[in-house]
């Protein structure tokens, strides 16, 4: 399939922002997200005769919404550690893919590389937009959103909120229905001197390569009917069972008699899990890491069992959550993150053990967004630079869809897994 730029401008917001506005500080849990944009497709079938007026449609109520998010509609400056909101706008595309939708939906056909063109890139500078939206039209009508957003403004639950904000606003024809949102994280969490390098990982040189592994929810009850004494979700039964076919593909690659113990670091909304009285309509970056360890020198790694790997995951999340109920003001519960990131960093750079990234959108209302096409058929990610597992659910809400981007090498063993091609339809 081939997609084409038909268009390309910048939405400002239908009202200017007030001066006393224009100035945001971000907080210190923003200086530790990893400078990438975050990224949404969303999937409609949509009657190409009406494509026009709704298309138009999303324009005006992306402009009305950013009056309530301002800040998505200015630029970041970096060395002030603030955002100028300053209404320059959110870039805004549109786009001819040649070809039908339901083609591009079969589960054979879908491929990562073309899910790519269906979101904008971008080189980040000083200039460059904190938001893009690119809008492209299949030649059957239908729809796909793309939506990108700096990290370094939003979380994966801050986006969704204002990806549902905005389909709202179409709806409603206006934001009087739209729960408005707070920008007062950095009066918890001040901006400090981070050094960042020592918590986010550096870029990698191989190749990544992304695929998406699809969990039915029939394959996660046979997983979890498995474990004996436990009962985990399908996010940690997933994110177990992975975790398992990596830790064989790293004893294939550094020898099947290693021991080296692997770590794996999964991220965690934090909304409601602090002694903090923050809004639950708090916007920009709100979230921990829980730190897991598996191996070593007393473990035969050649028989590592899917039960001590949920034990392990489920320990880990347990005690995390524990721990972070009990500071009583943002600067411990910045030390406590930083501290799990420059230790997941750290144990990288050694290079004496495993680690693993994961993050999790489940239970993420993202299949709630409707901009008058009723609600999205399918949502995905796209390639990411960088190793990372990311789990999303299935429209039916019972399913996990597994985004796992690993250098090539990695990869190959991974999709040829015995256990992962038993348990999984690979795209």
């Amino acid at each position: 399939m081939k997609v084409e730029i038909l268009s390309r401008k910048l939405i400002k917001p239908a009202t200017p922002t007030p001066p006393h506005l224009q100035s945001l500080k971000i907080s210190s849990i923003d200086q530790l997200a990893p400078p990438t944009y975050v990224t949404f497709i969303l999937y409609y079938h949509a009657n190409g005769d009406e494509n026009d007026g709704k298309r138009k449609g999303l324009q005006k109520s992306l402009s009305e919404i950013l009056t309530l998010y301002y800040p998505l509609a200015g630029r970041y400056i970096k060395d002030d550690q603030l955002v100028d909101c300053n209404d320059e706008g959110v870039e805004y595309l549109e786009a001819q893919v040649s070809g039908q939708l339901a083609q591009l939906l079969q589960e054979e056909h879908v491929k990562v590389e073309v899910l790519n063109h269906l979101a904008p890139y971008v080189m980040p500078s000083a200039s460059t937009p904190l938001a893009l939206v690119q809008v492209n039209m299949f030649e059957c009508g239908g729809l796909a959103i793309g939506l990108l957003i700096s990290h370094t403004m939003i979380d994966g639950i801050a986006m969704t909120t204002f990806l549902n904000a905005w389909a709202t606003t179409c709806q409603a024809a206006g934001i009087n229905k739209v729960i408005h949102p707070r920008f007062d994280l950095a009066s918890f969490f001040p901006p400090r001197e981070i050094n960042i390098d020592a918590v986010n990982p550096k870029k990698t040189k191989a190749i990544i390569i992304t695929r998406r592994f699809m969990f039915n929810g029939e394959a996660i009850s046979t997983l979890k009917e498995a474990m004996t004494k436990h009962q985990p979700s399908r996010v940690v039964v997933v994110t177990a069972f992975i975790w398992k076919a990596l830790i064989a593909v790293a004893q294939a690659r550094h020898g099947h008699l290693s021991r080296r113990p692997s770590f794996l670091c999964h991220s965690l909304n934090l909304r409601r899990r602090t002694t903090l009285p923050i809004s639950d309509n708090s916007f920009g970056n709100l979230y921990m890491v829980a730190n897991a360890r598996f191996g070593g020198e007393d473990i035969d790694q050649s028989k590592v069992e899917l039960n001590e790997l949920v034990v392990s995951l489920q320990d880990s999340i347990r005690n995390t959550l524990a721990d972070y109920m009990k500071p009583q003001n943002g600067d411990d519960l910045v030390c406590m993150i930083s501290n799990s990131l420059r230790e997941m960093h750290e144990e990288r750079e050694r290079g004496e053990i495993d680690v693993f990234m994961f993050t999790s959108w489940c239970r993420f209302p993202l299949y709630e967004a409707d901009f008058g096409w009723g609600k999205p058929i399918w949502f995905s990610c796209r390639a990411r630079p960088m190793e990372l597992i990311s789990l999303n659910d299935t429209k039916d809400g019972d399913g996990i869809e597994a985004w796992v981007s690993l250098n090539e090498t990695d990869m190959l063993l991974f999709q040829n897994h015995p256990e992962i091609k038993a348990f999984t339809s690979q795209i």
